[in-house]
């Protein structure tokens, strides 16, 4: 702990830029290293999920990344839900250059009301497609829509938002009880952002089958500075790890998965995330790049269109390939941007490990 003046201490902590790994007496062959891991009953080929965020998930690109082996998930509350057809929309934003312009059009198109109805099909198109998937939905929104979701079929709920607490307290509304919401639905429920041990252990305690660390996409910096708070990746993933050790004990064997949600924009991001101790990450930035990416470039989350307090920012990347070339390679670029999978197994064989759950204790160093 460090003084600040007189009457306040302050913890040390640290981003994902602040370390990086460090290689054991042995390397591995890249044929050896088994990618696979488990959330609830679901296996999937890699630790990669796609962020639920208007710019880079569709239907049609959250089949493709399940095709991949990965898992995508679709925002509910987004353009894909208030608009019949979101493509014109999405043009008018891709005109769009000015920031300031760009922030007033985003709040004026996400104004729309949600239509039950496009819920049902945009979920049953991507079940229908027959593979695994999630939805996203925010705090506010989740218990309104959730047994919706559920009889959809998917196969994880998503619940997402800048900070989330197992139970919200209000004086004025009937928040949602997140232990009761998620013993009450019959889908597993991944629930985040949760930055610190006490929170993590207590989404954990909720019955959360996998907690989201960190504040996701590109809000991260955004949202120090408009309302101060943050918690460096590698720390928080460090502490949440550390929480589901404790819960592991505590439960008696149940295992909740940690997935990295913010500061991930490269395949050397992905590695580190996971050395720190995530199952998993949420990965945003670098599927902004693809060709099939519905932000045309240009890449958003849900804090950039919020009503009265935007604090996400539009930013725009160059297309460099297609989102299998961007997940599974093969890559033609040299800046970890594409090719995450093939990047992350090369980390795993060059730094002698098998498997995302023993590469979990590989040693860091600060930089």
């Amino acid at each position: 702990m460090y003084d600040i003046g007189r009457g306040k201490r302050a913890e040390k902590a640290y981003g994902l830029d602040d370390v990086a790994i460090v290689p054991t007496k042995r390397t591995r062959d890249i044929d050896d290293v088994d990618l696979t891991w488990k959330i609830d009953a679901v296996t999937l080929d890699f630790p990669l999920i796609a962020a639920p965020m208007d710019s880079i998930m569709s239907p049609d690109t959250v089949i493709e990344v399940g095709r991949l082996g990965g898992l995508g998930v679709l925002n509910l509350e987004g353009l894909w839900t208030r608009y019949e057809d979101p493509e014109p929309v999405l043009t008018q934003l891709a005109a769009i250059t000015d920031p300031l312009a760009a922030t007033r059009k985003l709040q004026q198109v996400y104004s729309a009301p949600i239509i039950p109805e496009l819920i049902d099909r945009r979920l049953g198109q991507i079940r229908a497609a027959g593979v695994p998937f999630a939805a996203s939905l925010s705090p506010k929104n989740g218990r309104q829509h959730a047994e919706q979701v559920v009889a959809a079929g998917v196969d994880f709920l998503v619940i997402r938002g800048t900070t989330v607490s197992a139970q919200h307290v209000s004086s004025t509304t009937d928040p949602l009880d997140l232990k009761r919401f998620i013993h009450d639905l019959d889908v597993p429920v991944i629930v985040g952002g949760c930055a610190n041990y006490h929170t993590a252990l207590h989404l954990m305690r909720a019955g959360a089958a996998g907690i989201l660390v960190g504040f996701g996409g590109g809000a991260r910096r955004a949202t120090r500075n408009v309302l101060g708070i943050e918690v460096p990746m590698a720390t928080a993933l460090s502490d949440a790890a550390a929480a589901r050790g404790d819960y592991l004990d505590e439960s008696g064997g149940r295992y909740v998965a940690v997935i990295a949600d913010g500061s991930i924009g490269s395949s050397g991001d992905i590695a580190k995330a996971v050395a720190c101790g995530a199952d998993a990450a949420m990965v945003g930035v670098p599927f902004a790049r693809a060709v099939e990416a519905p932000g045309a470039g240009y890449h958003w989350g849900p804090e950039a269109w919020h009503p009265t307090l935007s604090r996400g920012l539009r930013v725009h990347f160059d297309t460099i390939g297609s989102l299998e070339e961007i997940l599974v390679g093969p890559s033609s670029v040299a800046d970890g941007s594409m090719n995450l999978v093939g990047a992350l197994k090369r980390t795993l064989a060059s730094t002698g490990f098998t498997d995302v759950k023993s590469f979990q204790k590989a040693e860091l160093v600060l930089v």
